[in-house]
């Protein structure tokens, strides 16, 4: 493999992390407001990691854990995964 092939051990799909987010949410008919209150975040904060405009920090992370009860190691390489799948995007491109 050459520097300018894609490595094709990685997925080029990049999934942010708030679609997963919005997914658990969901599944527990938790709205992002309520979600939110109990983060004790902004309601903004939270629809724009939904929309992933905005990322998961370590800070979030723990606070999903929490709240939601999935660890945030989880949130955490989910966000590391996407951030590094935009950057691999990116260098093909």
């Amino acid at each position: 493999m050459t520097t300018d092939e894609p490595d094709r051990r990685h997925s080029d799909l990049a999934i942010p992390p708030g679609e997963t987010l919005a997914d658990e949410i969901a599944a527990r008919a938790m709205s992002q407001t309520e979600l939110a209150a109990r983060l004790g975040r902004p309601v903004q904060v939270v629809n724009e990691i939904v929309r992933g405009k905005k990322s998961i920090t370590d800070h979030t992370a723990l606070g999903l854990e929490k709240v939601l009860g999935i660890p945030a190691t989880f949130w955490v390489n989910l966000e590391q995964e996407y951030r590094m799948t935009l950057a691999r995007l990116r260098r093909i491109a």
